[in-house]
């Protein structure tokens, strides 16, 4: 079935004895997004929310300004491109930069991204972090039906819920996903927790950053660059937020800590 993120596949399984077995798989293909029917980019991903991944993929690339400025969005038929038309003409960057990790994703390098450090505060708590983890990939998300999947979440840290949630099989999608979701539905991400279940690297960073987001936490863990970028921005970084622990590798402020963290 279209657009379900995940296909039928059968497979044999082994624990003490083999077995015939049936089950659901992570669905991949590559999906180009046109701007003003000009080619941006093709990115592997997941067939799922694929007008998300445009949104949040031109937004955190700093081409989409405003939901605003979306005069038509159109996905085809097989859901393997998306074209969006503005209201403006529009300058597309052409210095790509193919970001680490398997698959990776695709980011246009500015070095004049400029981010105001964020304010310090008491936000949150350790357990309202891992809480939300534990909510992140429910017994009827994607995840749980075909594994192999990526999940990002945005935390309003007064309320302690969850807003949204995207998944796909890319980190950086995910991230773009949630974007994409959050602009297209109205939800601000301004002083919210950004939450991810894939490795931390500069670019995921950065795409945290400029949602606004001053808590960014991972179930694994961060590079070196992502640590130093956090600490010059203020934004408080978690990794291996699981099985009841976390480690704050910057700002531990954030969630109550009251030693010298300097």
């Amino acid at each position: 079935m279209m657009n379900r993120g995940a296909q039928e596949n059968r497979w044999w399984g082994f624990h003490h004895d083999w077995q015939d077995e049936e089950g659901e798989v992570i669905e991949e293909m590559p999906l180009t997004i046109y701007v003003n029917g000009i080619e941006l980019a093709t990115v592997m991903g997941t067939p799922l929310n694929q007008d998300w991944l445009a949104v949040g993929f031109l937004s955190n690339e700093g081409i989409l300004n405003s939901v605003e400025e979306i005069e038509d969005l159109r996905i085809t038929p097989e859901g393997c491109c998306v074209d969006v038309l503005l209201n403006r003409t529009v300058e597309l960057p052409s210095k790509k930069v193919i970001t680490s990790g398997c698959g990776g994703g695709i980011t246009y390098y500015d070095s004049k991204i400029d981010i105001e450090p964020f304010q310090i505060k008491n936000d949150t708590t350790p357990d309202n972090i891992l809480g939300a983890f534990n909510k992140l990939q429910t017994k009827d998300s994607l995840y749980a039906r075909a594994r192999g999947v990526h999940a990002a979440g945005l935390l309003d840290l007064e309320e302690n819920q969850l807003n949204k949630v995207a998944e796909d099989i890319g980190r950086h999608n995910s991230i773009d996903k949630l974007r994409g979701a959050c602009l297209l539905e109205g939800i601000p991400t301004e002083g919210r927790a950004l939450l991810t279940t894939g490795r931390i690297s500069s670019e995921m960073l950065r795409k945290g950053a400029l949602m606004g987001c001053p808590v960014i936490a991972s179930r694994t863990s961060p590079t070196s660059l992502a640590v130093e970028m956090a600490r010059s921005w203020k934004i408080t970084l978690i990794g291996y937020a699981r099985h009841g622990k976390l480690r704050v590798y910057c700002y531990p402020e954030r969630l109550g800590f009251k030693g010298n963290s300097k």
